[in-house]
């Protein structure tokens, strides 16, 4: 039997990731050695274009992995947890990542092409502007704050010089103010030029 039929027979002539019926086809997952069975998937060619092109991904289109998450082909599971971990800035599926279980060495093929690793990583501090903040830049605060602990407010339009970032807070930054070191959260502050 083909590698084709047998993927048919096993999905029941179905894309194992939407269902969808039409305009099937074999998508090998990488980095698959030998193209078996066990590493390959059968899927549309909506699901196919967006999983090779991460920029045509239409968000709505993968609420099907609610469904194929629960999958007990290996290959299947990959290719979910990978389009999971894309999409996981849109909230939902960071939930379904979440509740998602695969065995040791699943997660391992999972990971194997760095799919979502720096996403996980990157911590952002972004001023109320959106403008991404570096250690060693200046702000300007664009609120009067009063400083607990202190006897005092940082006043509006303050150039605060030198800030360091939080590391495991994108909402916090460190700097000096009236001689005090102080956590500023980032949203009242703006990039000084």
């Amino acid at each position: 039997m083909s590698l084709e039929k047998e993927l048919h027979v096993r999905s029941e002539s179905k894309c194992e990731l939407c269902s969808a019926t039409e305009n099937l086809g074999v998508y090998e997952v990488p980095p698959g050695p030998n193209g078996s069975v066990d590493e390959c998937v059968l899927v549309c060619e909506t699901c196919r274009e967006q999983i090779e092109n991460p920029d045509k991904v239409e968000v709505h289109h993968w609420r099907c992995l609610n469904d194929s998450m629960w999958s007990q082909v290996p290959a299947v599971q990959v290719v979910v947890w990978r389009m999971l971990k894309r999409l996981s800035s849109e909230g939902w599926p960071q939930e379904l990542l979440e509740t998602l279980y695969l065995d040791e060495s699943t997660q391992v093929w999972a990971r194997a092409t760095g799919e979502g690793e720096s996403d996980e990583v990157a911590v952002k501090h972004v001023d109320s502007n959106g403008t991404v903040l570096n250690a060693g830049d200046a702000v300007t605060l664009i609120k009067d704050l009063p400083v607990k602990g202190a006897s005092f407010t940082a006043k509006r339009g303050k150039v605060v010089r030198g800030i360091s970032l939080v590391a495991d807070n994108p909402e916090h930054i460190e700097g000096r103010v009236s001689g005090h070191h102080i956590v500023i959260l980032t949203k009242f502050v703006k990039k000084a030029n």
